[in-house]
């Protein structure tokens, strides 16, 4: 018997280029509709009935992971000018409180900001932009207490603990990291972002404070919409600079920070495939650039004539290696880069090239991140540090003698010891030759006789790295028997740019047969088998998860898609949802036939096959902006309908979330708690 929900089809033809598809869910993007969230909500209910008998698992593994957490914690103190900056976390709390103290650490504390004061009575809460004024007296921040990443902006007087009058609505930021505000000199003056009816942040404004936001007047309106803007200040703190983007152009402005009222500048006007990056440094700018660079160099340019006629290398292009960013001090430089998969850290004198050291890590796989490295005048670079196996750590690398000190390695207070597990870094051969890395980790110990639970993930677009950081949730599997591997796919820019550009557009296949091949690799090798495999991806790596399962569902036995984009060439067809026409250089344009044939041939909705597929997991956020929910629960029905088997097709709504998913601490690992625990009853040891 049919016990899961069935949803109504209703007829609707889309025709292009002379082709017709029937989408019978479409109606399923009306979000008012209340028989859409009456399906949703049918959906969750039948997930409960199906994962009951997993219950006592998901609370026992939920329990494990709060265990790991060092419930009262604290960051380390980062010093800027004459206060210590930190987050701390207190037991039973969601989320952390940003704090300070002037002079000395055994000066008394300052709350600048408690989140779980703001998120009261709201089952979401991130906090965007969190920006001190320049004389330290004010914090402008700004909040999302829906999920949709739409963000209102507070002014907060340090002095009084009083908020400003004004906020300001309906601005950009990002759930994942700070940023949106920036302020000028006089501390009164200060610069934001607002989005447009499609999300994309389109307009840079100035605001004075205590002044009606409607007067707040207008510096920038990008008016191309294939491009999104943001907002940084460099170190040296003397600019304000506009970054315009998108996937294969940018542009980079300024105005001086000392000058709130001057207009912005262009440091080099945008062209077609002309990439580039600045950030400012005494009388000139250092820009990382792909100009006659395919993996990027390093060039100086005078801040009096910015202009690319004016460029001069400093560090040239190298085949071998990638430049990823590059983050300025008054007698250092260190350039972000990546050879061979791996992350470097490159230090030099104030020029870009004398004493040129490289920081070492330990661990052949691993994560290297700046901290916020608020100082301009310092010769200590902060990274946290960390690797599959390797708890997060903040360490201190002192630039001139390329000395590691740690300040802290994060405690996980039930117990862990690294030298109990192993980490490797290895590689598949792809479909063309290719070889495709993987950061794999498991528990010493494991014998490779192709029977132990297997979890592989990976994402593989926008040129981002899949990095090998430490997960404390991962060690509830590992001790479980299980491997996990993240496949550095194509798509990526892990092995350089011709790796990000051989994994989208007319190359987007390669992201999937390369993930398909450390599958292969990972059953070759004995690890596992495909009883025993499963995959994980979210966003864009959901859209790998789901055309791998696709293209090869005798593969894999369990699949978990995560705010999946499954929906490729109706999504992409849609001027109205959020990024479409950022990425076009990313997917394609489905109104050129080319693209449109190219897309429709991979994109998981429109190429389900009445065969049998593995186990599936499916969860989104309502609220999503990036991936709407309808993508999962459309493909979810459609999948039902076609393929064969009983294996277990499932789908979970979090009404108060968007692409990230939950935003407390506690509710995050519960999520994870419920991916593992489907996971474990599907292939895990019993």
């Amino acid at each position: 018997m049919i016990t899961y929900p069935i949803p109504q089809k209703r007829e609707f033809k889309l025709t292009q280029h002379g082709l017709t598809r029937n989408d019978e869910y479409y109606w399923m993007r009306e979000r008012k509709d209340p028989e859409v969230i009456k399906y949703l909500q049918a959906e969750n209910e039948y997930l409960e009935k199906e994962l009951k008998h997993i219950k006592p698992l998901q609370e026992k593994l939920f329990q494990e992971m709060k265990a790991r957490l060092q419930e009262v914690d604290s960051s380390v103190p980062e010093k800027y000018r004459d206060y210590f900056y930190y987050t701390r976390t207190e037991a039973n709390k969601q989320y952390p409180i940003y704090c300070r103290k002037k002079s000395s650490l055994d000066a008394p504390e300052e709350v600048l900001l408690d989140q779980n004061v703001l998120a009261e009575g709201s089952e979401f809460c991130s906090v965007s932009a969190f920006s001190i004024s320049p004389d330290q007296t004010k914090l402008a921040y700004s909040v999302d207490l829906a999920g949709a990443e739409v963000y209102t902006i507070y002014i907060k007087d340090l002095t009084s603990g009083g908020l400003s009058p004004e906020k300001i609505e309906r601005t950009y930021g990002s759930v994942y990291f700070h940023t949106g505000i920036e302020w000028a000199n006089d501390n009164k003056t200060l610069y934001y972002l607002t989005l447009d009816e499609f999300h994309r942040a389109d307009k840079l404004l100035r605001h004075r404070l205590n002044t009606d936001p409607k007067q707040d007047t207008l510096l920038f309106h990008e008016k191309d919409d294939t491009f999104s803007l943001s907002i940084y200040r460099p170190r040296s703190k003397k600019f304000i600079m506009t970054y315009h983007y998108n996937t294969i152009s940018q542009e980079v402005r300024f105005i001086s920070t000392g000058e709130p009222d001057s207009e912005l500048k262009v440091l080099q006007p945008r062209r077609n495939n002309l990439e580039y990056y600045a950030t400012h440094h005494s009388d000139s700018f250092f820009v990382i650039t792909n100009d006659n660079a395919r993996n990027y160099k390093l060039v100086k340019t005078p801040v009096s004539a910015p202009g690319i006629e004016n460029w001069q290398d400093v560090i040239p292009h190298r085949e071998d290696v990638l430049i990823e960013h590059i983050d300025a001090f008054e007698d250092h430089i260190v350039l972000h880069e990546r050879k061979n998969g791996l992350k470097q850290l490159r230090v030099s004198n104030a020029d870009g090239t004398g004493n040129a050291h490289y920081v070492k890590f330990p661990d052949p796989t691993y994560e290297a991140a700046a901290e916020p490295n608020l100082e301009f005048k310092t010769s200590i670079f902060r990274i946290k540090y960390s690797s599959l196996v390797t708890p997060n750590s903040i360490v201190d690398i002192h630039m001139d003698t390329g000395k590691w000190e740690l300040l802290k390695e994060d405690h996980i207070p039930n117990g862990f010891d690294k030298t109990h597990y192993i980490t490797e870094y290895i590689h598949a051969k792809a479909a063309d030759g290719k070889l495709v890395p993987i950061s794999i980790a498991y528990k010493k110990g494991l014998k490779k006789n192709g029977q132990n639970p297997t979890l592989l993930s990976g994402y593989g677009a926008y040129g981002s790295s899949s990095e090998a950081h430490f997960n404390a949730n991962l060690i509830s599997i590992l001790d479980r028997g299980f491997v996990f591997a993240i496949g550095h796919v194509r798509g990526g820019i892990e092995l350089g740019r011709d790796w990000y550009d051989e994994g989208k557009l007319f190359h987007k296949k390669n992201s999937f047969t390369d993930f398909i091949a450390c599958a292969e690799h990972l059953i070759q090798d004995c690890f596992s088998s495909p009883d025993k495999l499963a995959m994980i991806g979210s966003s864009a790596g959901g859209l790998l998860v789901g055309a791998s399962m696709i293209i090869r569902p005798d593969l894999f036995k369990a699949v978990i898609c995560k705010v999946p984009f499954l929906d490729v060439v109706t999504s992409m067809s849609d001027l109205s949802i959020p990024l479409t026409t950022l990425e076009y250089d990313q997917w394609g344009n489905p109104e050129n036939k080319d693209d449109f044939e190219y897309m429709l041939s991979y994109s998981p909705y429109d190429n389900i096959q009445p065969v049998e597929y593995p186990h599936l997991l499916l969860t989104t956020g309502f609220n999503d902006p990036r991936v709407a929910y309808w993508e999962p629960a459309k493909f979810l029905a459609r999948l039902r309908c076609i393929k064969k088997g009983d294996n277990l097709a499932i789908l979970q709504t979090n009404f108060s979330a968007g692409h990230a998913g939950a935003s407390g601490r506690y509710d995050s690992l519960n999520e994870n708690a419920l991916d593992f625990a489907f996971l474990v009853d599907r292939i895990g040891h019993k």
